[in-house]
């Protein structure tokens, strides 16, 4: 029964029993009682008393003691005949004082000498009546006693308490503790005495009463605990079957389950090996004790004495296992016993322990145990079977719910998995997923539960992985087979079985499926089971009831798992087929039937057996492939699935030893096969490509035959346009990602030779389809040479040199010798022309370049040198030119063959003539027709734009360049030559110098057709057309560049946007049922960076020509660039006309800027975005990612190279401007963003950046921009945004590099200090950098050098005294900064609105930029109102931890923390109202000099002003709180402060007759408040050293000082103590605390207070001491506690006749009986709360809340429900003190907060 829930006996009506029983007693022990009243003697008597009394004040060593007692002893003898002992309370107190241990033993002896004789005069009746002061110095004495005196206080206990009988129930449980340490020494004198002392006490009320104190005691008081079992083991019957117990233990059993519970857990071994003694004696678990006991009192027990196997002791183990056998002699027995009585007690307690775990103990606890318990093979066992599955499932669940888990539940975990038998475990597992497959739900806890386990704790285990793997895996496949596919409820189920399966597979080794596993004893008839199924189920001893599939002629478990997943997988896709209708259903089995060909896969994959060992599998391979192609070919699978299927196809057909064997080289098997994977070569599946490439070619290397040559020439042969395209598409792809090495060109030479074919169609959308496969496509024109090549230098075709004579010239030719195919021939070259014609430049570029030996295609090189076709060094073109059309050119037939040869000879010259003519010629028209036809090529172009027509487009494109280069040929001949070169890639830098001619003028449409032409999503296969137009034809507008190239430019960075969007969205890691569709390849993203590289660079020509003269060279340009774009540009721009005059250069040149920014900013986003995941995750489409990241990221680099060469500082602002926004998007990203290995990338060198940096820094800054040349190319960025760039850049430097930049920094900071007079915000940016600087030159060797040191002391100086002044600005004091920021903490506002960036300008920018996000004002960090919070934060987290380490020199850290003292913190702490409520920078700055030794002079002095405020305790507690750690520190230097606050803390009343008494106390009560914060402030046994001295001068204060507001410091100067001192340090201070506590209740029930009463607030302290003293319990309290509250049984079960003897009782019972005040507020009843056992189990104060009382009848609450609180908390906390409730109610009494 919980005390909670117990009768709360007397709260009747205390006046309907007659007189009161407070009535009878007699005052305080002050008073005189009535009846002597009147008689002189006993006046007489009682001065004698106060005299001698009187005396003790001069006691200083033992023998004045001896004197006294003496003196005492003397006056109480001669005056015998009064039954009653004058100022007994102060006697009583004084003899307590007596029998301290550190006295001797005459001491102790003549005390006790007295006690017997007013023990002797009191009588029963007057010790009845004071037991409270007499017994408060004798029962904690009796374990100090020496031999010699133990006697003497066993007869005073014997002779005068026994006696008192039923009057010792109140302090029963104190006496017992009083006397149990008689008994720690069995062998002892007084041993049996003892023993005999407490079975007599347990005689005076009941024996259960008795036992129910001893259980108290043992839940209470630790040390208590051995000797009271040693009581117990001699006393404690054993409990019978059926006996009732209660007489002997009492009612509450619960009590004593908990008493045993506590001893159970004992930090001390033989407290626990006694307890579990007891248990084998009297507790058996089969006992009534355990089965009447309710269910949580049981748990409690066994979570108890489970919990001893944690302490690895032997002996301990042996009993406790004893304990749960039972006391049988054979193992069968006490199984039989474990599982009758213990299992189900011990598995429910630990599962529940183990999903609810405590706040007490480690998570890992309940599993230690258990681990622990596994030792005992007849306990581990049977727990395993019924506890581990339970076991795994908390550890998932506590391991799941978060990172703060811990390494040690993961331990714990994995030596679980290790230790537990792992046929128990894998049994309970298989159970589980097969209950989860009968139920078929779709959240398959077992499934999920195996996959944990061996993803979290599996390491390699040979039982595990041979044996109950695959049995596990062949009973899953086995059950899955059973499965009815037509059922929609079946599939996710089956899902998670094969997710788990994989896992399964991957931990089974090489080998393990080639035989089922050896088995020894009883199953070996296991053996004979052929289903695997029943297998399991007979090997684990399980029924699931699941239906078996058939049975198998195999009992090779590889064989049975190959057979079930092709079984699945067949399955699988006759549902696919049939779920046309179901879109779920489709969904669900395109899941499956991808994880049974991964499955397959990874089977197939396996090598079982070295030796080459036939596997006979039950299966139809063509029925299989049937059934599987059929379902793919109904493309509603993801390619994921084909692929799966195409690389498992592959590995059954390479794994020769299945029968049936398993071919794939047949044309009907090939051929859709390869149809599937090039309907995944289509556009739309660009993130499948590479694989699908991959997988084809596999299949190709697998072919004797080319029978994929065929099915894609097949493909190719299509008459419709439509379906041409898409082959054509899908072989595009297979020839782009195919590598050269593997000779494309031979092996798919008939579909090559199709679609070259389209070249010279008539059909223009055949053309353009051929066109667009060039140029996509192609990849290198090599490919197609060689094979072309290779046939027109066949060694049928002989020639003969001849010469041939006409009128008098001898002319050199050849001559055919015998007829060959002229008609093949022709073919050849006509395919070759429309090559020619098409490659243009790049042809001729690589024929030009690359040398025939390069060729990787041995044949042709074997066929050149037989025919002598070849010559040292020769290259392509001169091969095509000289040997092959040359040649076609010059030859003949002989005269008897003309007539057979000559009309294709005639169509092979004129085709060798067109090929010439391609190769080297160009053509001339006049320029009015030019500019006609310009007008009609541009509107057509637009039409055709917007019509969707693409055929036209390439035509026109080309003769467009033409028309515009033929109108400038005129004028600008050599010019144009010169930058069509540039277009391939030679700089504009390199044009000559030319005189300008008339310009040709912009056709009007033409920018509008070229940004639709590239924007247009529907022109995406022409984009490279429009680009290389674009390329090529734009630098031609010299006048008119600027209106040309903004739109363009702006444009492709548009469209460079929108494919980082979507290759990034492609790229988002989730799990996807469908294909990805994303168009953007690696050629777009190359194709659109080179055209804004060209861009860029042409719109920067006009900033460069006309700013050159302004600029030095950007450091970083290499010589040959160093000209800038000087040159013809230059020339281009200079005009006639007045014109230029207009523009505000600024202007002109920020417009200039806007390309190269926009630029810089799409390739800064590329370059942070397109960064490979290192990840190891695997999708179809990571192939075709990483080599569009790779390509694009690197292109980007190279173009921002390009750029940064060119136009170094720009280019790097626009970097920093970039990094700027993002980190204004996510501030958490400064230290990782890219834009730092993007400028090491730029800059040669770390030296090379800073100085870029500082020349961008100084030019911003007022007073050092005359001093660079540079002017600034973006006026929105801010010095202070590259002071945060430099700081984050140079935290990154190692010592060398910071080393390199030292200098240069430097000499900014010391100009930037030249023209600082007062501190402007560039300071702190500026002190924050120099600080990452310093710190990283000060770990290398450099800072030896003494002028280096110098300048950094010096410079650091400076700058640290220049930021200090940040809170003193020259137009306000610190009363209105302070004020400032108070005003802005009301306005509900952090920081006033950021002004400092200029954001206007740029938003035009911004909103055409997808990279950067617009930011709400509150996030952009700006230098405004709170610029001094922030600075002060920054010197106390970085600059004074720095101070020692950069300063070195003492003097000078002093200057600087005095300079940081009378700028900061002293304007900071005047005139405070709350002078601990200071700001957190205020606060941290003060922490932070605390931690330097040398800095004590500076803070010390505000910082003992602050404490010595009479204001101080105003402050609120968090305040307090804060400072602790500085005012600790404070007395912790100054060792003279606290010896100084003591004496400030006078006893004695000013001499003053002017002094004002109520301030004098006031100010005594504050210097006890001070004191009690200072050791508040410290931590545990800190000020023990003046322990003496501080109690000396509370005694004083009590003694002397009688003002309530005085003495109630002193209470809470007490509980600050006992919160900071351990318990025992304060052992001599009890008797006066008892004495006060004692005299102040005495007084309230002698004289109860009136409302508004000054004594309130001394009642209210000392309940809260006692409330405080009940929380803590300590072991030297709890002998007193009766005094003040009912510490028994009795305080929950209160006998018929009880009366209250404590105090706390008393007095709820008077105040309670008190009539109501019109003016008593409920309030504070409110505030009491009484705990009970649904509350957090742990002990806090009562009164946590209450400040202050107005009546008495206020703590009515407290008095009523102490008693049973504290009951209830030793009940239900098991000690557990909730110590932050404790230090928060002291802290809120210290601090006012007013």
């Amino acid at each position: 029964m919980s005390a909670a829930s117990s009768p709360r006996v007397g709260s009747g009506d205390p006046t309907k029993r007659g007189p009161p029983w407070y009535a009878l007693r007699r005052g305080d022990g002050t008073s005189t009682p009535p009846a002597y009243a009147s008689d002189p003697k006993y006046k007489k008597y009682t001065q004698q008393v106060e005299k001698c009394l009187n005396s003790f004040e001069s006691v200083h060593e033992w023998a004045d003691f001896i004197a006294f007692l003496k003196q005492l002893l003397k006056t109480l003898q001669s005056y015998q005949q009064f039954k009653e002992i004058p100022r007994k309370l102060v006697v009583a107190k004084r003899l307590s004082q007596c029998l301290n241990p550190a006295l001797p033993n005459g001491v102790h002896q003549r005390a006790l000498d007295v006690y017997s004789h007013i023990f002797a005069v009191l009588g029963s009746e007057g010790l009845q009546r004071d037991l409270a002061l007499w017994s408060s110095g004798l029962f904690p004495f009796f374990e100090y006693a020496s031999t010699a005196v133990k006697p003497t206080v066993l007869n005073i206990f014997d002779t005068h308490y026994l006696p008192l009988q039923a009057g010792l129930r109140p302090v029963m449980k104190s006496f017992i503790l009083a006397l149990l340490p008689g008994l720690e020494e069995e062998t002892g004198e007084y041993f049996d005495k003892v023993l005999a002392l407490l079975d007599r006490l347990a005689g005076t009320i009941s024996q259960s009463f008795f036992f129910q104190n001893i259980w108290l005691v043992m839940l209470t008081t630790p040390p208590a605990r051995g000797t009271a079992l040693t009581y117990l083991s001699r006393r404690l019957p054993p409990f019978k079957a059926e006996e009732d117990i209660t007489p002997i233990v009492g009612d509450d059993i619960g009590l004593m389950i908990r008493a045993f519970s506590a001893a159970l857990e004992d930090d001390d071994l033989l407290v626990r090996r006694a307890a579990l003694d007891i248990l084998l004696q009297s507790l058996h678990i089969d006992g009534i004790a355990v089965t009447k006991a309710q269910a949580d009192d049981r748990a409690i027990l066994m979570r108890a004495a489970t919990s001893v196997v944690l302490r690895r002791d032997l002996a301990l183990n042996r009993r406790l296992f004893v304990w749960l056998l039972g006391p049988a002699e054979t193992s069968q027995d006490q199984v039989e016993y474990y599982r009758t009585h213990s299992l189900e007690l011990l598995r429910s307690t630990l599962r529940d322990e183990m999903s609810n775990p405590s706040q007490e103990y480690t998570q890992s606890r309940p599993f230690k145990v258990f681990i622990s318990l596994l030792d005992k093979y007849e306990i581990g066992l049977p727990l395993t079977e019924v506890l581990v599955y339970d076991a795994f499932k908390s550890l998932r669940k506590l391991l799941e719910s978060g990172p703060d888990a811990g390494d040690d539940l993961s331990m714990t975990g994995s030596t679980l998995y290790e230790a537990v038998e792992q046929r128990a475990l894998w049994s309970r597992l298989l159970s589980a997923v097969l209950a989860d497959l009968a139920s078929k739900k779709g959240n398959s806890e077992g499934c999920a539960m195996v996959q944990f386990l061996l993803q979290t704790f599996h390491a390699h285990d040979e039982e595990i992985e041979t044996i109950h793997l695959p049995v596990v895996f062949n009973a899953i496949t086995g059950v899955l087979i059973t499965f009815d596919w037509k059922d929609a409820s079946s599939f996710p189920a089956a899902l998670s079985a094969l997710a788990l399966l994989q896992e399964l597979l991957k931990r089974i080794p090489q080998g393990a499926l080639k035989s089922r596993p050896v088995l020894s004893g009883q199953q070996e008839a296991l053996g004979t089971e052929m289903n695997a199924v029943g297998f399991a189920e007979r090997l684990y001893g399980i029924q699931a009831g699941l239906p078996h599939a058939r049975s198998r002629r195999s009992d090779i478990p590889f064989i049975i798992a190959f057979e079930d997943v092709i079984s699945l997988g067949s399955a699988a896709a006759q549902a696919l087929l049939r779920a046309d209708a179901d879109p779920g259903l489709t969904k669900a089995g395109r899941d499956v039937l991808l994880l049974c060909l991964s499955l397959l896969d990874m089977l197939v994959s396996r090598k079982e057996d070295e030796a080459d060992v036939e596997f006979l599998v039950d299966w139809d391979p063509s029925a299989w492939l049937r059934t599987l192609l059929d379902c793919l070919n109904q493309r509603n699978v993801a390619f994921v699935t084909v692929d799966r299927f195409v690389t498992a196809a592959i590995k059954i057909h390479q794994k020769d030893e299945l029968r049936p064997s398993f071919k794939l080289d047949k044309r009907s098997v090939i051929g859709p096969m390869v149809s599937i994977l090039l309907r995944y070569l289509r556009p739309n599946f660009s993130a499948y490509h590479m694989r699908a490439v991959n997988l084809i070619w596999s299949l190709e290397r697998l072919c004797k035959h080319p029978h994929v040559e065929a099915v894609i020439a097949q493909s190719l042969s299509s008459r419709k346009t439509e379906e041409l395209q898409d082959a054509c598409d899908a072989f595009g792809v297979l020839w782009r990602l195919t590598d050269d090495a593997m000779l494309p060109g031979v092996h798919l030479k008939i579909p090559m030779m199709t679609v070259l074919e389209t070249l010279r169609s008539d059909d223009p959308k055949l053309r353009r389809i051929g066109e667009t496969w060039m140029r996509c496509s192609l990849k290198s024109y090599l490919r197609v040479l060689d094979p072309i090549l290779f046939d027109l230098f066949d060694p049928t075709i002989r020639y003969t040199t001849s010469t041939t004579e006409l009128k008098g010239k001898q002319l050199q030719g050849f001559t055919y010798e015998r007829p060959f195919d002229q008609r093949y021939v022709n073919y050849l070259l006509e395919t070759l022309l429309s090559v020619v014609k098409f490659g243009g430049q790049g042809f001729s570029k690589v024929a030009r370049s690359t040398a025939i030996g390069r060729s990787l295609y041995g044949n042709l090189l074997q066929r050149l040198q037989s025919v002598s076709a070849t010559f040292p060094d020769a290259t392509y073109m001169d091969i095509i030119v000289s040997q092959l059309l040359m040649r076609f050119l010059q030859s003949e037939p002989k005269s008897r063959l003309l007539p057979t040869m000559q009309p294709f000879h005639i169509i092979c010259q004129n085709l060798s003539v067109d090929l010439l003519q391609a190769l080297v010629a160009r053509g001339e028209v006049d320029t009015i027709t030019l500019q006609s036809l310009e007008s009609a090529v541009v509107q057509k172009l637009y039409f055709c734009v917007h019509t969707t027509r693409l055929d036209l487009q390439n035509k026109l494109l080309h003769l467009l360049h033409s028309v515009i280069s033929a109108s400038l040929s005129n004028s600008e001949g050599r010019a144009a030559a010169q930058i069509e070169r540039s277009a391939d890639g030679l700089s504009l830098q390199d044009a000559p110098t030319t005189t300008r001619r008339e310009a040709h003028t912009v056709h009007p449409l033409l920018v509008q057709t070229l940004v639709d032409g590239i924007s247009t999503p529907s022109n995406r296969s022409l984009l490279q057309h429009w680009l290389d137009f674009i390329m090529m034809t734009v630098p031609l507008f010299k006048e008119s560049l600027k209106a040309v190239v903004v739109p363009l430019s702006d444009c492709v960075c548009r469209q460079l946007r929108l494919a980082l969007a979507e290759i990034l969205d492609a790229s988002v890691e989730a799990i996807r049922n469908d294909d990805i569709v994303s168009y953007t390849t690696d050629s777009d993203f190359l194709m659109l960076l080179t055209a804004l590289e060209r861009l860029t660079l042409l719109s920067m020509t006009r900033a460069a020509g006309e700013h050159q003269q302004e600029e030095d060279q950007p450091m970083d340009r290499v010589p040959q660039e160093s000209g800038g774009l000087l040159g013809y540009v230059s020339n281009v721009f200079s005009s006639d006309g007045p014109s230029g005059a207009i523009e505000d250069p600024a202007l002109a040149r920020s417009s200039d800027f806007r390309c190269l920014h926009n630029a810089v900013r799409v390739l800064y986003a590329m370059w942070d975005k397109l960064v490979i995941q290192q990840e190891g995750r695997w999708g179809s489409q990571e192939e075709s990612l990483s080599l569009i990241y790779t390509r694009a990221r690197n292109r980007s680099r190279r173009v921002l190279e390009h750029l940064f060469r060119v136009h170094s500082s720009e280019v790097l602002e626009a970097v920093v401007d970039c990094w700027h926004d993002q980190v204004l998007a996510r501030p958490d990203g400064a230290e990782t963003s890219a834009a730092y290995d993007l400028v090491d990338v730029l800059t040669a060198s770390a030296q090379n950046a800073v100085h870029m940096l500082c020349e961008s820094i100084s030019c911003r800054t007022p007073g050092l921009s005359e001093r660079t040349k540079k002017t600034i190319a973006f006026h929105d960025l801010l010095d202070m945004t590259f002071f945060d760039f430099l700081e984050q850049y140079m935290k990154r430097l190692e010592g060398p590099l910071a080393l390199q930049v030292w200098n240069r920094f430097l000499q900014l900071v010391k100009d930037l200090l030249a023209t600082l007079r007062d501190f402007r915000p560039q300071a702190f940016a500026a002190l924050k950098c120099f600080t990452v600087l310093a710190d990283k030159v000060s770990q290398t060797t450099a800072l030896d050098d003494r002028r280096l040191r110098k300048d950094l002391q010096e410079t650091y100086g400076k700058l640290l005294d220049l930021c200090v002044m940040s809170g003193r600005s020259v137009e306000s004091g610190s009363w209105i900064r302070r004020s400032q920021r108070e005003a802005l903490m009301t306005n509900g506002r952090e920081s006033p609105t950021p002004t400092l960036r200029a954001v206007e300008a740029k938003v035009d920018e911004k909103n055409s930029s997808s990279t950067s996000l617009p930011l709400p004002d509150g996030a952009k960090p700006g230098y405004g109102g709170d610029l001094a919070q922030k600075v002060n934060l920054y010197i106390a987290s970085d600059a004074l931890p720095s101070l020692r380490k950069f300063l070195v020199d003492s003097d000078k850290i002093l200057a600087a923390c005095n300079q940081i003292v009378y700028n900061i913190v002293g304007p900071a702490l005047k005139g405070k109202a709350r002078p601990l409520d200071l700001e957190d920078d205020i606060l941290a700055l003060i922490r932070e000099m605390t931690k330097i030794n040398v800095a004590v002079k500076a803070w010390r002095s505000p910082v003992a002003e602050s404490l010595n405020d009479n204001r101080c305790f105003n402050s609120t507690a968090e305040a307090g709180e804060k400072w602790s750690p500085i005012i600790k520190a404070l007395f912790d230097t100054d060792k003279t402060a606290l010896p100084e606050l003591l004496g400030r803390i006078t006893t004695v009343a000013s001499a003053n007759i002017f002094t004002n008494r109520e301030y004098e106390m006031l100010l005594r009560s504050l210097n006890l408040r001070r004191l009690s914060y200072v050791i508040f402030s410290a931590e545990k046994n800190h000020f023990l050293a003046q322990l003496p001295s501080i109690q000396e001068k509370l005694v004083d204060t009590l003694r002397n000082v009688s003002a309530p507001i005085v003495q109630s410091e002193v209470f809470l100067c007490v509980r600050v103590l006992l919160c900071r001192l351990s318990p025992h340090n304060l052992s001599s201070f009890w008797p006066v605390i008892l004495t006060e506590l004692y005299r102040i209740f005495e007084q309230v029930l002698e004289n109860v207070p009136s409302d508004g009463s000054e004594e309130l607030g001394l009642i209210l302290s000392a309940c809260k001491l006692l409330d405080l003293l009940l929380v803590l319990q300590t072991e030297e309290f709890q002998i007193h506690q009766w005094i003040f509250i009912t510490d028994t049984v009795d305080a929950v079960y209160r006998p018929d006749d009880w009366f209250p003897e404590a105090l706390l009782d008393r007095l709820a019972e008077v105040i309670g009986a008190l009539p109501a005040s019109e003016s008593a507020a409920p309030r504070s009843a409110a505030q009491v709360h009484t705990p009970s056992a649904s509350m957090k189990p742990m002990r806090r104060p009562l009164l946590h809340s209450l400040r202050q009382i107005d009546s008495i009848r206020d703590l009515v609450p407290f008095f009523s429900t102490a008693s049973i609180s504290s009951y209830e908390s030793v009940y239900h906390s098991g000690g557990l003190v909730d110590w932050q409730a404790v230090e928060k109610s002291l802290l809120e009494d210290l601090f006012e907060g007013r």
